[in-house]
């Protein structure tokens, strides 16, 4: 299997950097080919732009999208996009590895979303969900957090974090038809002692052992829907 990590954390010496660093070394111990994006490390462009283009379609107005799709036929996008978009293909597992800022990822990833997740590779008209152009890879998220678990609960001040997090596992793991496993937290990560520490990563550690045999959630059909994406 061959597993992209994106790591999205400024500080190398993080604990949500030590949960990349245990991705990698763990899954690679298991045979398979590790790749891993390290967004800061990288200094990656998060702002999609006319930058992003080496030539266009339309050089007097941007339509993002539509120039994505002929910027891939043509070889024009970007260097930094082309270079992950290949990765993202050749992948079998995607992990999202970040700190979660303000009920979401770090800017520097959702840049990585809007510039990498290009419109006519990844998604388009009705390739979505089942059948988006993703269908059969699988995506993992992990993240770090200061709050406890049980803020993140369906009884917690902050509500259920899956729910929370819904923007990122269906509207945009699952939009292009990933199969997207569980979320793995590390809670409370800066208020916790080194021992518990490692039993997060000792937990995760025994989770990516066995995550090739796991099932994911569940995502829209479009099976459940009609021509006009309506429930039936």
């Amino acid at each position: 299997m061959h597993v992209l990590i994106i790591h999205a954390h400024h500080e190398p010496e993080s604990f949500c950097s030590a949960m990349a660093e245990t991705a990698a070394n763990t899954l690679s111990q298991q045979g398979h080919q590790i790749t891993m994006s390290d967004l800061y490390a990288m200094s990656w462009n998060p702002v999609a732009s006319a930058d992003d283009f080496t030539s266009r379609d339309n050089p007097n107005y941007l339509t993002y999208a539509l120039e994505q799709r002929k910027g891939w036929a043509s070889k024009t996008l970007a260097p930094d996009i082309m270079a992950e978009v290949e990765k993202l293909l050749a992948a079998d597992l995607l992990i999202l590895n970040f700190p979660l800022y303000w009920f979401s990822v770090p800017a520097i990833l959702k840049g990585w979303f809007d510039r990498v997740l290009i419109s006519g590779v990844t998604y388009g008209g009705k390739r979505l969900f089942d059948h988006g152009p993703l269908k059969g890879k699988k995506a993992l998220l992990t993240c770090t957090l200061g709050g406890r678990d049980d803020m993140f609960d369906h009884d917690g001040i902050h509500g259920d974090i899956e729910i929370l997090l819904k923007p990122i596992l269906q509207g945009t793991l699952g939009y292009v038809g990933m199969d997207v496993l569980a979320p793995f937290y590390g809670f409370h990560v800066p208020y916790i002692s080194n021992n518990e520490r490692a039993d997060i990563l000792a937990s995760y550690t025994k989770r990516l052992i066995g995550i090739t045999d796991e099932l994911p959630l569940n995502m829209p059909s479009l099976n459940d829907y009609d021509d006009k994406l309506k429930k039936r």
